[in-house]
């Protein structure tokens, strides 16, 4: 008995050591991490984990548009490959929506059109949308702003050559670990740290910025900074001023923040929603920037967004996945877990997918798109084909 008293002892000391270590070591949000992530079962963020964290909410639209419902809404099945794809990857919402109207929507799980799950990095392109309506209302006056005039103690050998346009197209030098699964990388801190702000204006700045793409997380979060920091406004209230409510959003939307403390919005991720509202940023890109006859996004940024900045990474624009495939150019918004919003302008097409999990698998080495990317758009495309044969 005695020993077992000591045993318990120690390891009660030696827990509590542990825990000071972390803390004195910058590790202290690896027990939030613990907490949210890992004792509900998971290895990385999920879909409902935004109910762990504090939230901003971004209210439905006073004047809420609903999308229409095509006149064939429905009425082709879902092909066997589009099945096994939904059912392998664990989607919870697969929807079509054709010349603006919902033609297939079907979903999973004990999803529905409203239930909310987390967009993960489909939010960067909000932020990068965020950025173009701030230039559009002089807040900021081009994709060549420095960063370093909101920020002037940014570190960094390149800080002062750093600019938005820069941190819209990933192309910024900065020093950072775009590692999802390690509980020591800046990402994961990033996701569970109280103080975002702090952790940002650690990060230097250490190659030359605009020349080459390097898909960094950091990027998005810092021009988020640079956004509130210009309109005067939080992330969220301006997306739901500029956007969510002009857009005609039918539900409210939260934005995951830091903390209640500091209440700063995680730019690069976490906006949850549902797939219907996901779908109207894919439908704003398409129309060049207007919704309804008002513009929300100048057309020269738009054309620019959709448009690859480096030759050598054709995959992405400014805040936009690019893809040609098909013989079609498409876009999308897209998110960890293969969160999906994927845009054919031309043939008036916008693909959404939802899910808990996607495949690493490539169809070629090198490939900036997995597998299962393709797989949603040609299934819907061999659906919509059906129905015009018959």
């Amino acid at each position: 008995m005695k020993f077992i008293k000591k045993f318990f002892k120690w390891l009660f000391i030696l827990l509590v050591v542990g825990c000071i270590a972390l803390y004195a070591l910058g590790y202290g949000y690896l027990f939030t991490a613990v907490k949210t992530i890992y004792f509900n079962g998971h290895t990385t963020a999920f879909l409902e984990d935004y109910k762990e964290f504090d939230n901003h909410i971004i209210p439905a639209s006073s004047h809420p548009e609903a999308w229409p419902i095509h006149t064939n809404y429905n009425t082709v099945k879902a092909t066997d490959q589009l099945n096994t794809l939904n059912t392998d990857n664990k989607s919870v919402a697969y929807l079509i929506i054709k010349n603006d109207s919902l033609w297939y929507e079907e979903y999973f799980d004990g999803y529905d059109k409203d239930s909310k799950s987390n967009s993960f990095s489909m939010a960067k392109t909000m932020v990068s949308a965020l950025l173009g309506n701030a230039i559009m209302s002089g807040d900021i006056k081009s994709l060549e702003e420095p960063v370093v005039k909101y920020f002037p103690d940014l570190p960094g050998k390149y800080a002062k050559d750093l600019t938005v346009g820069d941190l819209s197209s990933m192309a910024s030098g900065m020093e950072w670990d775009e590692s999802y699964y390690s509980p020591f990388s800046v990402t994961t801190q990033a996701y569970f740290d109280k103080d975002l702000r702090s952790v940002m204006l650690d990060i230097p700045i250490i190659s030359e910025p605009g020349k080459e793409y390097i898909y960094l997380s950091g990027n998005t979060q810092l021009l988020g900074m640079v956004i509130a920091k210009a309109t005067g406004k939080s992330l969220a209230e301006n997306f739901e001023e500029k956007f969510w409510q002009p857009m005609g959003a039918e539900n409210e939307a939260l934005w995951q923040v830091d903390s209640e403390e500091h209440g700063m919005e995680k730019a690069y991720c976490c906006i949850a929603s549902n797939a219907r509202d996901f779908a109207r940023m894919g439908k704003l890109y398409k129309d060049g920037g207007v919704w309804n006859g008002k513009r929300i996004l100048p057309k020269a940024f738009v054309l620019k967004s959709t448009h690859a900045r480096f030759k050598e990474s054709p995959e992405y624009g400014y805040g936009l996945w690019l893809m040609h495939h098909r013989n079609k150019d498409f876009f999308m918004l897209r998110g960890h877990l293969g969160q999906y919003v994927i845009v054919q302008p031309e043939d008036n097409v916008i693909i959404v997918r939802l899910g808990h999990t996607r495949p690493e698998e490539r169809l070629y080495p090198g490939d900036p798109f997995t597998a299962d990317t393709y797989g949603y758009i040609d299934e819907a495309y061999k659906m919509m084909e059906h129905a015009t044969a018959n």
